[in-house]
Parts: structure tokens; C-alpha cells; sequence
């Protein structure tokens, strides 16, 4: 019952109270309800809010009728207001015994219908509850590409009096995206911002992506990355607006972001306002870089990175309810202001945290990466952090967040977050050419098993003399905590009988844990058990000789990761170190294993992107001589341009490694290279390395510098990413084994 026939109805009622002369107030004397069958007398005056004794008159009486007719249950009222004596005679309206959904296959999509439609099963019926949710199960629908999708309610009543509803949907073909467009002052390559959004254009390989088809919810989220990134690149007015258009004779569109740029902006002041309950030492380093960044372009991540810094502060201090907020105001053409101040909140708590959008995830791996819980006071702070562990996962493409208020209390806050998943398989595969031959590699990843959070890998290397395999699952949350678990099993078989006159094998496991033990700071702690054989022949010098057997390692390894990166994958700011050990326990073996690790990004402008990384790693025996499995060799990732394995100290014709071993890496992006094709990417290295000292044998060392330059790219291909590498040593000895091209090539699932 709509408000119109509401009022119709009371508008009836009025004439028929002013033509019995009841204008003025009575006292009820008696109540008489009839044409009730399923709800009580009592409820029914409980509705309408009405007892004998009470003075009640035509004003009352009609906001009586809408009281009742707001609750849905009736499909007609008629009062008789007489001598005190009120009649309320009623048709009830049927309750919605069943809702079905037919003409859809989908099973994620038949989910989110039915969770829909179940809402209103055992309400009463009406038309308008019926048409509201019609259009909204509709909405769903074409949100999931079915953009053409008709639905028609069939009503079915029991001999019960109540009914069935049955939505009969016409799903037709699903409406994909041929095509998306950059227009206007758009600043970037078309490819760079295609892979900003989560909207794609239909291919045949993409036959499995949901981002393929229309969907309005998230062309807005599309809007709001494109926003978010020109902002972050200093457009600070940066207006985009979308449209799609069907294609002629096809179900397919093309999707157009209009882009107004504007002017870039620059920082002017950076202020931050403290009151004096603050000791302003602790903020001494903070106000230094906002002082530095005057004259920087404007961002929002450098924005975020000092509210971050203020977040820390203001943690180590517990400042619960402390909410940090800035004002931004554009001063001169190209400058703007940003005023930085604590906003004492009233002391809220968290009633619920809704998880949307999770359809393959389960919900508690969500939940296991926030830092507040339902029932807990509300920290923007730590709520902010929970979103960014999420974002941290890789599992999600994006994640959404919004505070609202608890419908319970006012006070309190609801907190929703909106996930969209990505395809978390990966698939690898590629070869490199040198000297010695061809290497063969592969790799199968999948960040997100059975939607469980767990991290699968297995990867295998093919050559003449070797093969090397791991597999190796990580859980982030183990048993529904903050701490990873992980094991690995894996296995090499290095046959160099021919050449060098030895054959070894080696397979093992390890297991261990992980944890954050400081802000940014997280700690590996493991233990692994291997067997190693070491065959050899007449050809094997004498070390190896005397290094025949069988082996059984007993070991324990930890490592420290400090992570200040301004983002996990594919960083362009930041810096991060990390030293690891391994120790034997009880074992035949007795080698002490260290390697230490930093990296450091740096932006100098959009695609400007400069990076350099440090490698030193060495190994040494508490007993004896470090076996030729111990030893450290170079990655072929850190010195390209040179074959694994195949630099330093040489023991006859063999490479043996070393004890120490160091590389440093440079790498810039070249932004304005082949600029026609946009799917292209191409970055410039250096590569510099060094692998010495040999313990029973001073003579065999090879400390020279090895280095090499060389071109890098990315080509983003129909089958998957391409990436190719093209490296000239620069420095190098006789006796190194060179490298100059290799490639791999890979899809997501």
C-alpha cells in the first residue's frame, strides 16, 4: 500500500467520521478488531497504539491508520469511531512464504540473489515491497554484465493463504567492454592507466575475469583509482567523467574516461598544529620533512605518508580516540597549503565489521589481517593500518572502507569493507642462452588457495647438468592468528660426472614461522632437515674427494625484514633491509650461513622511477672446509649478462663458489622510450658483483669486479607479460661463463 492510496483512504475515512459527527475527542469505552486471523487482537492494538480509557480524536485517529498501514500488514483499514465504542475492521495482507529465483545458472550470482531476496521471506506482501525489491535484485544482476537482463515476479498463493513469489529472470548474453578510451588532457599512456582500473577490455584470454562485462559499481571505483593517481602525480583539480555507448548490432561497449588534468600543483607550507598537551619533541623529525617537502610536487601518498608518521607517534602514546585531519588551501596559482591538526573524538566502540565482496575469499582471512575487533574502542588509526594489510595480501585488486554509524547507538560506529578480488594464479615460464647452453625454468604460484589466504609455489629448472625443484605453502594466519606458518620441500640434483667428476643430491625440508615483532619490523624463525650425497668420479679434485659421503643437516635459521617501502609490489619510494642466519644444530654439517639485503627507491617524477640494491652474503665452517652445496654463488638476477653459476674461483675446470660474495644493482626506467607503444616499458641497469676467498685453497681465489649494463622491458602481450633482458659485461675474468639474453613470459588465473 502506497502513501497515495494512504491517503485516499484516510481522506475516505475523514468524510465518514465528519458525517457521523465525530469531529471532537472521546474516550474509547471498547475496542472491537474484526477480520484479523493471523495477528492477535493485541497486536493489533499494539500497532495502532490504542487502549480503553484514552481520549482520542480525528487527528489521532488518522495518524492511528498510518501507523498501521506502515507496517505492512494490512492491505485495508476501516474505522467506526461511535458513543466511545471503536471498531477497527481490517483485511490482512498474505505473508511471502517462499522466494525463488529462476533462469540463473550462476553460482555466485544465485547466491547474492537469494541472500537478497531471503530478507523479506515470512514479511507480508505488498506491491511496492514486490517493485523495490525488483529493481534491486535487477541492479545486482546488471552489476554482474547482464545489462540487457529482464525479471518478471510470479505470485503464487497456498491454500494457507500465503504465497510464493518466483522472479523468472531473461538473463540474456552478458554486455562486455570491446573497448576503453582515454580522452582529453589525459597526461599518461593509455596502457599505464588501463592497468590503474579494474575494468577491462574483453579478450579471449580473460575468459575467466568478472571486470570484462559493465558493471556501474565499478566503473566508480575506476573513477576514483584515475582520481586518486593523477592527484597523487600533482593535479590536485583533476576532473574525469565516464560514459559508455552501445555498439551497433553487439551487446559490447566502449567504455571513455574524459580527462581535465588541469595544472600540476606544488606544496607550499606544511604545518602541523599542536595543542600543549603534546611534547613537541616527539614530532621534531616529522615538522624537518614537511619543511623539505616545500617545492614538491603535490601528493596525496606524501599526504598519507606524513599523517602515517603522525599515526605512529601518536600510537606509541595510545592516544585512542585522536583523529588526525588537514586543510588544504590553494594560495598562489600553483601552490597549495596543508594545515595538519588532532581532533579529539568522543569515545566510540565498534559494534559490527561488515565484509562485502569476499565471494571467493573466505571472510576470516579478512578478518585475521585487522587490527580491531567488533566490541573494541574505534582507532581510525589501527583501522586505517587493517585496511592496508589487506591491500598488502595481493589478493584483492582493490579494498574499499567506510565508517558509519551503529543504527544501535549513535555513538558507535559500523565498519564496512569492500573488497574485488583478482585472479591470484600465476603461470611462468622462460629461458636464457649462453655459453654453456639453455636454461629452462617454470614456476606455478597461487597467493590465495581455496580462498584460505595460503600461499602455494612450486617452481622447476632445467639444464644439461641440473635440476632444481621446490614447493612450499605459507599460511599468513595460522590457526586464525597474526603468525605465519610455512614449509618447504625441495630438492636439487647437480650431475656434473662428465665434466667435473661429481654428482650431488640433495633434498630437504623446512618449516618455521613468521611474525611482526615491531612496526614494520618482522621476524622468520625455522628449522629444516636435508640429506645430501656426494658422489664423484677420477675426474673430481681432491677437496671433492675428500668431501664424498652422505650428509644429514639438522639447522636453524632466522631473519629480521625491516619494510619502510611505500608499497609492497612494484614500489617507487622507500627503502628496506633485511639479515638472515643460519646456524647447525645437530648436524654433519657445520657451516654458519649470513646474507644481508637492502634495497632503495626513488621517484623523480611520474615514470621516473631510479632503484639500487645490495647483496652481501658469506658462509664459513666451524670445523672444517664449507662443502660446494654451502658455498655462495651470485643469482643470475643479481649480475645479468653472466651464466648462474659461473663466476669466481674455479677448481680445475669446475666453479666452486666462494665464501663471500657481494652485487649492487642499479636500475632506472626510461619513460620516454618507444612512446608509441604503450604497452611497452623499458628500464636501464647496471649490474656490479664480486665472489671470493676459498678456504682450503688460497690460491683458487677470483677477487675481481664483475659488471655488466645492459636494457631490460616489459611487453605486456595478449598471452601475458613479457620480459626480456639484453646485458653486455663490461668487467669480467677468462674464465667466466657470459649470459647475454634471456626472457620469461607469464599469465595470471
Amino acid at each position: 500500500m502506497n502513501f497515495r492510496k494512504i491517503f485516499i483512504l484516510i481522506f475516505l475515512q475523514l468524510i465518514t467520521f465528519v458525517y457521523s459527527g465525530n469531529l471532537l475527542a472521546e474516550i474509547i469505552k471498547e475496542i472491537k478488531i474484526s477480520g484479523n486471523s493471523r495477528l492477535s487482537e493485541s497486536t493489533i492494538k499494539l500497532f495502532a497504539e490504542l487502549e480503553i480509557g484514552q481520549n482520542l480524536n480525528q487527528n489521532e485517529l488518522n495518524e492511528t491508520l498510518i501507523k498501521l498501514y506502515k507496517t505492512g500488514y494490512f492491505k485495508n483499514v476501516k474505522f467506526n469511531f461511535e458513543n466511545g465504542f471503536l471498531s477497527i475492521d481490517i483485511i490482512e495482507n498474505p505473508i511471502i512464504e517462499k522466494i525463488l529465483i529462476s533462469g540463473v545458472k550462476n553460482k555466485n550470482l544465485l547466491g547474492n540473489l537469494n541472500k537478497t531476496v531471503k530478507k523479506i521471506e515470512k514479511y507480508p506482501y505488498t506491491e511496492e515491497k514486490i517493485e523495490q525489491q525488483k529493481n534491486i535484485i535487477l541492479n545486482i544482476v546488471k552489476n554482474d554484465g547482464f545489462f540487457f537482463a529482464t525479471v518478471i515476479p510470479k505470485i503464487s498463493f497456498n491454500e494457507n493463504g500465503t504465497l510464493i513469489i518466483e522472479y523468472i529472470f531473461n538473463l540474456k548474453d552478458r554486455a562486455k567492454i570491446k573497448n576503453i578510451k582515454f580522452t582529453g588532457d589525459k597526461k599518461f599512456k593509455t596502457s599505464k592507466l588501463k592497468n590503474l582500473i579494474l575494468s577491462e577490455e574483453s579478450r579471449p584470454w580473460k575468459f575467466l575475469s568478472q571486470n570484462i562485462f559493465i558493471n556501474e559499481e565499478r566503473i566508480n571505483i575506476d573513477l576514483n583509482l584515475l582520481s586518486s593517481f593523477y592527484k597523487n602525480k600533482g593535479y590536485y583539480n583533476i576532473n574525469i567523467k565516464s560514459s559508455n555507448a552501445k555498439i551497433k548490432d553487439s551487446n559490447d561497449f566502449e567504455l571513455i574516461f574524459n580527462i581535465d588534468s588541469g595544472k600540476k600543483y606544488f606544496f607550499n607550507d606544511l604545518t602541523l598544529n599542536l595543542s600543549d598537551d603534546y611534547d613537541k619533541r616527539n614530532f621534531s623529525k616529522l615538522e624537518k620533512l614537511m619543511k623539505e617537502l616545500k617545492g614538491d610536487v603535490y601528493s596525496l601518498n606524501l599526504i598519507k605518508k606524513i599523517t602515517s608518521e603522525i599515526d605512529n607517534i601518536v600510537l606509541l602514546k595510545e592516544y585512542v580516540f585522536i583523529n588526525i585531519l588537514y586543510d588544504e588551501k590553494t594560495v598562489e596559482p600553483d601552490k597549495i597549503n596543508i594545515d595538519f591538526y588532532f581532533s579529539e573524538n568522543e569515545k566510540t566502540f565498534v559494534d559490527r565489521i561488515n565484509i562485502l565482496g569476499n565471494y571467493y575469499t573466505e571472510e576470516k582471512v579478512i578478518r585475521n589481517s585487522l587490527l580491531i575487533d567488533e566490541g573494541d574502542p574505534f582507532n581510525e588509526i589501527l583501522f586505517n593500518k587493517s585496511i592496508n594489510n589487506l591491500k598488502s595480501k595481493n589478493i584483492f585488486k582493490t579494498v574499499q572502507s567506510n565508517v558509519k554509524k551503529s543504527e544501535v547507538d549513535n555513538k558507535n560506529k559500523i565498519l564496512n569493507i569492500l573488497v574485488e578480488e583478482k585472479p591470484t594464479g600465476e603461470i611462468a615460464a622462460g629461458f636464457g642462452t649462453g655459453t654453456a647452453g639453455s636454461t629452462l625454468f617454470g614456476s606455478i604460484k597461487e597467493l590465495n588457495y581455496l580462498g584460505k589466504g595460503l600461499n602455494l609455489e612450486a617452481n622447476l629448472s632445467l639444464s644439461d647438468e641440473e635440476i632444481k625443484g621446490l614447493f612450499s605453502i605459507n599460511n599468513p594466519n595460522f590457526r586464525n592468528t597474526d603468525r605465519s606458518f610455512y614449509t618447504t620441500v625441495q630438492s636439487t640434483v647437480s650431475d656434473f660426472m662428465s665434466s667435473s667428476g661429481y654428482k650431488n643430491t640433495r633434498t630437504g625440508f623446512e618449516f618455521g614461522t613468521g611474525f611482526e615483532q615491531y612496526q614494520d619490523l618482522n621476524i622468520r624463525l625455522g628449522l629444516s632437515n636435508y640429506y645430501e650425497k656426494l658422489e664423484t668420479s677420477n675426474l673430481a679434485t681432491e677437496e671433492k674427494k675428500k668431501q664424498e659421503g652422505d650428509y644429514f643437516e639438522n639447522l636453524f635459521s632466522y631473519s629480521l625484514f625491516l619494510n619502510k617501502l611505500n608499497q609492497k609490489f612494484q614500489p617507487t619510494d622507500g627503502y628496506s633491509a633485511s639479515f638472515s642466519q643460519t646456524l647447525p644444530i645437530y648436524s654433519d654439517d657445520k657451516a654458519v650461513e649470513n646474507q644481508f639485503r637492502a634495497a632503495r627507491y626513488y621517484s623523480i617524477n611520474e615514470d621516473l622511477i631510479l632503484s639500487a640494491q645490495f647483496l652481501l652474503a658469506t658462509v664459513n665452517s666451524l670445523d672444517d672446509n664449507v662443502r660446494v652445496s654451502k658455498r655462495v654463488y651470485i643469482p643470475a638476477s643479481r649480475l645479468r649478462g653472466f651464466e648462474s653459476g659461473s663466476i669466481g674461483p674455479k677448481d680445475g675446470n669446475q666453479y666452486i663458489g666462494g665464501n663471500y660474495g657481494t652485487a649492487v644493482n642499479f636500475n632506472t626506467t626510461l619513460p620516454n622510450l618507444l612512446k608509441e607503444f604503450e604497452n611497452l616499458d623499458f628500464n636501464l641497469f647496471l649490474d656490479l658483483a664480486n665472489l671470493w676467498h676459498v678456504d682450503y685453497d688460497d690460491s683458487l681465489d677470483s677477487n675481481k669486479l664483475r659488471s655488466s649494463f645492459g636494457i631490460s622491458a616489459n611487453w605486456f602481450t595478449p598471452v601475458g607479460p613479457l620480459s626480456f633482458s639484453y646485458a653486455i659485461p663490461l668487467t669480467e675474468a677468462k674464465s667466466d661463463k657470459t649470459e647475454n639474453f634471456r626472457f620469461q613470459i607469464g599469465t595470471s588465473f
